[in-house]
């Protein structure tokens, strides 16, 4: 008899999972990088070649309900070796009032304002970006954009309705009880036509409480595509105990066939307490191999000045060779 009761709640639960999958769209990709690393840095641990992986596995579910709402949920799983953390987990509420992200996902910080680093999709910015903070740096501008305060921390976001070409909206981000790490982020943008060009304004601004002092971080950044190129210029502010930080990035991408996509980038940030420095200029190369298959080749030349602070100072350049599959 129980084999019998638990058979049958078995065969109920799988037509429920059954029926609920029937009525959302289920879709799944992913990708897989190999890449090739060199580089020439004084620090030795850091100076030579290595081979390096990266891969995501995407899973979104996506329904309407009866009243309208078109409601989604997304779940972004690594899974290269000696990785297996959830990256990104949310739930995405849409309406005519506008849109609701639930969970852990980007702010309006990495929603809104135009950054340099979106036209280069393999850059490496050793030691700021891809250093230990607090360790061999101690920047919080990092990759040539605003620091992103929140990461993917469970967080509620808000984004008005389209109005025209303006686009805005809230982050909050409920650290802990003791609510003495909260984050709210302020952002909008606008977008228009001048010229046969298209132009993109945004701007934000977020602030994350602390015992000390508040650390509070700005961008504000202009796009301006045109045919095959496109151009971003982008000016960065980070403020916290100990940090008073400006920066500045540009980046260019211009299409040159639909097989080749090249790009060049260059981006600052000097801290006005510490005088720590942070200077890269890097080109990358996108080329299609075939239908999903890309080949990147990127080159930086990095510049990094500790001033007072207890980073290592290093200064090189770095080349990468990334074969990157989507499915």
């Amino acid at each position: 008899m129980r084999k019998l009761l638990l058979g049958t709640t078995a065969l109920a639960a799988a037509a429920t999972l059954s029926a609920n999958a029937a009525l959302a769209d289920v879709s799944i990709s992913g990708y897989y990088e190999w890449r090739y690393e060199s580089r020439s840095s004084l620090v030795t641990a850091s100076d030579g070649t290595k081979f390096d992986n990266d891969s995501e596995v995407t899973i979104k579910f996506t329904n309407k309900t009866d009243s309208g709402l078109d409601i989604s949920m997304k779940m972004e799983l690594e899974t290269d070796a000696g990785n297996s953390a959830v990256q990104e987990n949310a739930l995405y509420i849409s309406g005519a009032f506008g849109k609701f992200i639930l969970g852990g996902d980007d702010g309006v910080n990495d929603i809104l304002p135009p950054a340099p680093n979106d036209l280069i999709s393999e850059e490496m910015f050793y030691t700021s970006g891809a250093g230990v903070a607090n360790t061999d740096h101690f920047l919080g501008i990092k990759n040539g954009d605003m620091s992103n305060l929140a990461a993917n921390d469970n967080k509620i976001t808000y984004m008005l309705p389209a109005m025209g070409g303006l686009s805005a909206g809230v982050s909050h981000t409920n650290k802990s009880a003791a609510g003495n790490a909260d984050t709210t982020e302020f952002g909008a943008a606008y977008s228009m036509d001048a010229g046969g060009a298209a132009i993109t304004l945004g701007g934000v601004t977020g602030t994350t409480e602390a015992t000390t002092q508040d650390v509070d971080s700005q961008q504000i950044g202009v796009k301006i595509s045109s045919g095959n190129a496109t151009v971003i210029l982008a000016q960065s502010e980070y403020e916290a105990s100990g940090d008073d930080e400006q920066g500045t990035s540009a980046g260019i991408s211009f299409k040159v066939s639909d097989a080749m996509t090249i790009g060049a980038f260059t981006s600052e940030v000097e801290d006005d307490l510490s005088s720590e420095e942070y200077k890269n200029t890097g080109a990358e190369i996108q080329y299609t191999i075939a239908s999903g298959l890309k080949a990147i080749i990127n080159v930086e030349d990095y510049d990094y000045k500790k001033g007072s602070s207890s980073g290592t100072t290093d200064n090189g350049t770095a080349s990468k060779l990334t074969i990157k599959a989507t499915f």
